[in-house]
């Protein structure tokens, strides 16, 4: 087994974490003392140095024998020398902790130290060679010594959003102004590295200038990666600061695009050696829903929001940079060693210090115990996104209409209809022109007839209306027929065209105003529906706003724009183009799809198409191909498949569909299908019975029945929908809808619209009567 030693916090940046052995260990060292104010407080000072040299050699040579004295039996000279090496390690560790004043039994400390000495055991060395009481009692003896110098150095970079405070730590750090700073102005406008001794350890730290979080500035911020890329070729850092503000709240991850800047430049593996910085760690946490937020809930929400937005960068969901606090406020308060103490009684700058110190020191123990998994040069192996399956599956089975030219689109694009209807053109085609004269009366004339009478004229009316829109039924359909009978004997001549267009509603010459949109219910006298008018023209290019239905008054109501065009390549390719762009202040949506048809026979056809739609925070794009077919005259089948690219994941699929019209007014569409993606498979169907009225949509009936089926990872899911429409009198339509899945929820609504009987309005009131008469109830009851 092999692994790389890092070093971990939690989300709050206060204490380690690990898994259930490191709990251990650190569980059972002695509690730290809390930094803060106090004689509970109680800070270790570096240690003062002497000078005595002979002391000091002594020291020395005590050293080299308690290192090499235990020397298990059988261990190689290699093994021998590297446990020496690594026990090395572990004291410079130990005296870098005691120079920062911190104590062996720091949560930091002991979990490097439980690292550092696990690592040693899966390498193969023997457990308990290491004591921790000797090392820390060695530490303290060449720290007291003074002579045996420390042989560490650590470079630190520093990366950040402008003004979050990059310059005025690096001040802090070293106690002194390196940089100047400016709360009005771009401090940092060039790349430019500093050396300073801190507690006698040299800390060189490279300051960078600020990046900017918008989208269209990113530009600009590679410009600045690029340079500090050029910067660090020579003498790459040690570790990596990301810099953020804490009293910054923000839930939606704004800062994406930037920290996906960074991880193009410099690559993936930068987040593995850095520490997330959160400045204005004194600020005081904001309102929440149940008053005041405490201040570890606010630390840890920030640094959740952070931490996931750098996973989100990296790909890789595993990854936990530990978190740091700072404050360089010259009002923040301070303990009796005038440290800056943070408001959780924590002294910031040793803390942050250790945790970059910490993280040197496992990567040199990662260099000799040779734990590395990536080849040298390679960046870190980025954990693979798993593609959303079931979406890409339901996608993959929706069905989709097949493209047509337009001489082939007028009217109901659905031959099996047409021909299930030959049976209906009977000799009474001009029923309706038979018919007798027909006078409609006026309101004031019908409130004079008698019930009898009014019931008669409605019946009769109503009758007409009904051979009437037969009648322009058949005559659509009679062209439709013998617009296909001359596109196939391609003797289709101008005349005919021109006469199609005509009658067809073809493109305007002149613009004309499109339909109304339908906007809310607005109280206000001034609601300007003015803004949602737009007018058609003759210009191929259809572009049409698209309404936000639930938007505010007096708000601008368009969210986006949708623009579609429709090409003909040599007269019988049709080729569709559409797409659509809505925005509002937090996200975007982008949705495109190209698409086109080829006949290959009678009643054969194959529909290519390529999609682009945003899926959270990722573009997928999708090439898909489907071919259909009529082996009989009641039924089409079709089979397609589709390949979608999601980030870094490559899915296909295969479906199968299959159309049945059993009668003129019943019809089943049945289709089935599988989406396989990074070693996983979904399964899923779907079937759809409809049920209409016999002279439908003359006549209002109609009801469907839905049932699917979705297998993935072994959770299977069913659900089944009904939905019924029905007409209750001559002016009064009733909708019926369900819905129930395997897991027990289900939803049953009512829907009841009619323009005669108004009364029905009332309804509404129960829910408000309802709830009246409950608080009634409820008042008395307390008291």
């Amino acid at each position: 087994t092999r692994e790389r030693l890092t070093v971990t916090t939690d989300e709050s940046g206060t204490k380690p974490i690990g898994n259930s052995s490191t709990a251990g260990s650190t569980n059972s060292l002695r509690p730290p003392h809390p930094s803060g104010l106090g004689s509970g407080a109680s800070l270790l000072q570096p240690a003062t140095r002497g000078q005595q040299q002979a002391q000091a050699n002594g020291t020395t040579t005590t050293t080299r024998l308690q290192l090499t004295e235990e020397t298990v039996n059988g261990e190689t000279d290699e093994d021998s020398v590297t446990r020496e090496k690594l026990q090395m390690i572990r004291v410079k560790f130990l005296r870098l902790a005691h120079r920062l004043g911190q104590t062996p039994h720091n949560p930091v400390v002991a979990q490097v130290l439980y690292r550092l000495g696990l690592a040693e055991q899966l390498r193969g060395s023997r457990a308990g060679a290491f004591s921790f009481d000797r090392a820390s009692a060695l530490a303290e003896q060449l720290e007291a010594a003074g002579q045996d110098g420390l042989d560490f150095s650590c470079t630190i970079m520093v990366l950040g959003k402008t003004g979050v405070g990059k310059s005025a730590t690096i001040n802090s750090i070293f106690d002194e102004a390196k940089f100047t700073t400016d709360a009005f102005q771009i401090g940092t406008k060039k790349v430019q590295a500093v050396v300073g001794t801190v507690q006698g350890i040299q800390v060189r730290v490279i300051d960078t200038p600020g990046l900017l979080t918008s989208f269209l500035d990113q530009r600009h911020n590679e410009k600045v990666l690029n340079s500090v890329k050029r910067f660090i070729k020579k003498t790459p850092p040690d570790i990596v600061l990301y810099l953020d503000r804490l009293d910054m709240q923000s839930r939606d991850y704004g800062d994406l695009p930037l920290l996906r800047t960074i991880t193009d430049i410099f690559g993936p593996a930068i987040w593995f050696n850095a520490i997330v910085v959160l400045t204005h760690a004194a600020s005081a946490p904001p309102e929440g829903p149940g008053g005041t937020l405490s201040y570890e809930t606010f630390v840890a929400q920030r640094s959740h929001v952070v931490q996931q937005a750098i996973r989100q960068a990296a790909g890789d969901m595993r990854l936990m940079n530990p978190v740091s606090l700072v404050e360089n406020h010259s009002a923040c308060r301070t303990n009796r060693a005038g440290q800056r103490v943070l408001p959780n009684g924590q002294v910031w700058k040793p803390h942050l210090l250790l945790l970059s110190f910490a993280s040197k020191i496992l990567s040199e123990a990662n260099a000799l115990l040779k734990l590395q998994t990536n080849p040298p040069g390679k960046p870190f192996r980025v954990r693979s996104r798993v593609p959303p399956l079931p979406f890409l599956l339901s996608s993959l089975l929706q069905s989709r209409p097949q493209l047509r030219v337009p001489e082939e689109q007028f009217g109901n694009d659905d031959a099996m209809d047409d021909d299930l209807d030959e049976s209906s053109d009977s000799d009474d085609e001009c029923e309706y022109d038979e018919l007798p004269p027909f006078k409609r009366l006026t309101k004031a004339q019908i409130s004079k007839l008698s019930k009898e009478q009014r019931k008669a004229y409605f019946d009769e009316l109503d009758y007409r209306e009904k051979l009437f829109m037969k009648k322009q039924l058949k005559e659509e359909r009679k062209q439709r027929k013998l617009l296909k009978k001359m596109a196939a004997s391609g003797k289709q001549g101008s005349q005919m065209d021109n006469e199609n267009m005509e009658e067809g509603g073809g493109s305007a010459t002149v613009p004309v105003p499109m339909p109304d949109m339908a906007l809310p219910a607005s109280f206000d006298s001034d609601n300007p529906t003015h803004r949602y008018r737009y007018l058609d023209s003759s210009n191929p290019w259809l572009v049409r706003p698209v309404f936000e239905a639930h938007g505010w008054d007096h708000d601008v109501g368009y969210e986006g724009l949708n623009v579609e065009r429709l090409f003909v390549v040599k007269d019988k390719i049709p080729l569709s183009i559409s797409g659509q762009f809505s925005k509002d202040k937090k996200e975007s949506n982008l949705q495109l799809e190209c698409a086109s048809s080829i006949k290959h026979g009678e009643e054969k056809a194959t529909s290519l198409g390529f999609d682009m739609q945003t899926v959270g925070k990722e573009i997928a794009y999708t090439l898909r191909g489907e071919t259909r077919f009529s082996n009989y005259r009641c039924n089409k089948a079709a089979a397609g498949l589709s390949v979608t690219l999601l980030g870094d994941a490559l899915s296909a699929g295969l479906k199968f569909e299959d159309k049945l019209m059993l009668h003129k007014r019943f019809k089943v569409v049945m289709s089935g299908g599988a989406m396989a993606g990074r070693s996983d498979v979904a399964y899923g169907g779907s079937l759809e019975a409809t049920l209409r009225d016999k002279d439908y949509p003359i006549g209002r009936s109609l009801s469907t029945f839905g049932l699917s089926i979705m297998d993935w990872h072994g959770d299977l899911a069913i659900g089944c929908n009904l939905q019924s429409q029905f007409p209750v009198g001559r002016s009064t339509n009733m909708t019926a809808r369900a819905n129930l899945n395997n897991r027990g929820s289900g939803q049953v609504s009512v829907r009841l619209n009619s323009s005669d009987q108004l009364q029905i309005a009332l309804v509404g009131l129960l829910p408000l009567l309802r709830n009246i008469i409950n608080n009634r109830l409820n008042s008395q009851s307390m008291s």
